[in-house]
């Protein structure tokens, strides 16, 4: 009976008491059954790319039940400025952004302002009747449409399957067309709104069917618009009250503060040579670089904020704890639950065969093969070259934080996570 009794106590205790416990700390790598030897692969990994070339500088970062066994930073922040780069540096994380944004609809969702299979039309009428492209004329991208079968439901969104594309990195025709109502792709530094945007947006044909298939998007701008229709405040103010303050991220925002941009990395591109040179306004016509420096109003909610390493694996380690943090509950158990299984059926986002989830991509059984990540990991990256990805089985929280478009030797995303598993010792 005795024995039950403290089964029963650490199973309403223990648990609970951990999730709520595990807040980011430096670790010992042995401790947390983490090889020190093989972890300086890693060193090699960045280091031997930062030498061939392929990139100036990067962070790495690696967790493992809130244990922080690797957190480094290699090479240049900005080469023209002699700035070596810094663990606390500032990264442009643009599709990152997505899964916070996500976190903020799901948080309303809990609070019963909205049902996930609910039209969007019902909160933001612009996405009323929606139309699917029929007929495309390139000469003039004058088109023809089709009545779509159904409305774009707020499910849709989270999963990139409405059949909204991207802008400005879309197919030719949908930038085309979006551009033609000047549509942006996320990285703004000019004085406009999120909410004009969207409501023109919301007048403009879907590429296929909502639900058919699944098509990156900008369906995470149209849900910061949702919080922020919902809620009644701009998408950076409920960021900064009901994520970033509660969870101490200091370091995220869509508009850096003046007294904090001299830490934001410097972005890299290959010229005709392969020789990297630092972005400019000529590098993909249309899209500002230097956005986080504006004093903007854009709150892009698919690709607006920069952050630190250390603040967003913050906002990971949260996810992983199944909602909380250092006793600040954002998301119910279940509701990250939810967020971190396949929601698109049979469909699949790459080749790899992951999953999408709401905000998420999803490692599946065919997809773990590939790197030996563990099959219900969660992850995602951005445009300039950071990537994240939360394995549950395995307690671990892992970064990699680059400034480059494109990355000249993508294989370093692949080599970086492959390296992380192979340095497990247990």
């Amino acid at each position: 009976m005795k024995k039950i009794l403290l089964l029963l106590l650490f199973v309403s205790t223990g648990f609970g008491t951990w999730a709520q416990g595990v807040t980011l700390q430096v670790g010992n790598p042995a401790s947390e059954k983490f090889s020190v030897e093989r972890l300086q692969r890693i060193d090699h990994l960045i280091e031997s790319n930062i030498d061939s070339g392929y990139i100036n500088g990067a962070v790495g970062f690696i967790a493992r039940n809130g244990k922080i066994v690797y957190h480094k930073s290699f090479g240049i922040a900005d080469v023209e400025q002699k700035k070596l780069m810094d663990n606390d540096n500032i990264f442009r994380i643009a599709s990152q952004t997505k899964a916070i944004t996500s976190v903020a609809v799901m948080m309303l969702f809990e609070e019963g302002k909205f049902l996930l299979d609910e039209p969007i039309s019902k909160y933001i009428p612009a996405f009323a009747h929606p139309k699917v492209i029929d007929l495309y004329n390139e000469k003039d991208t004058t088109y023809t449409t089709v009545p779509a079968k159904r409305e774009i439901t707020i499910r849709d969104l989270l999963t990139h399957t409405s059949g909204i594309e991207y802008a400005q990195i879309g197919s030719p025709r949908m930038n085309a067309i979006y551009a033609k109502s000047k549509i942006p792709g996320g990285f703004v530094a000019d004085k406009i709104r999120l909410a004009d945007a969207m409501d023109r947006l919301g007048k403009l044909p879907l590429t296929h069917q909502p639900g058919e298939k699944w098509t990156y998007g900008l369906n995470i701008d149209v849900l910061g618009y949702l919080v922020e229709k919902v809620s009644g405040k701009t998408l950076d103010q409920f960021f900064k009250e009901r994520i970033f303050d509660p969870l101490g991220m200091k370091d995220t925002y869509f508009y850096i503060p003046a007294a904090k941009q001299n830490r934001l990395v410097a972005v890299y591109t290959p010229d005709k040579q392969g020789h990297l040179v630092k972005w400019s306004a000529s590098t993909l016509p249309g899209i500002d670089f230097d956005y986080p420096k504006a004093t903007g109003t854009y709150f892009s909610g698919g690709a607006g904020l920069s952050s630190t390493i250390k603040d967003y694996a913050t906002f990971l380690q949260m996810m992983l704890n199944g909602g909380i943090y250092n006793g600040q509950r954002l998301l119910a158990r279940h509701t990250v639950e939810m967020m971190t299984e396949n929601q698109i059926g049979d469909l699949y986002i790459n080749a790899d065969k992951d999953k999408f989830g709401l905000g998420f991509g999803i490692t599946t059984p065919a997809s773990s093969a590939k790197l030996g990540i563990s099959p219900g990991s969660f992850a995602w990256g951005g445009f300039y070259g950071t990537l994240y990805w939360v394995d549950p089985k395995e307690h671990l929280v892992c970064l990699l934080f680059i400034q480059n478009w494109p990355l000249p030797h993508y294989a370093i995303q692949d080599k970086f996570r492959a390296l992380v598993y192979q340095a497990l010792a247990d």
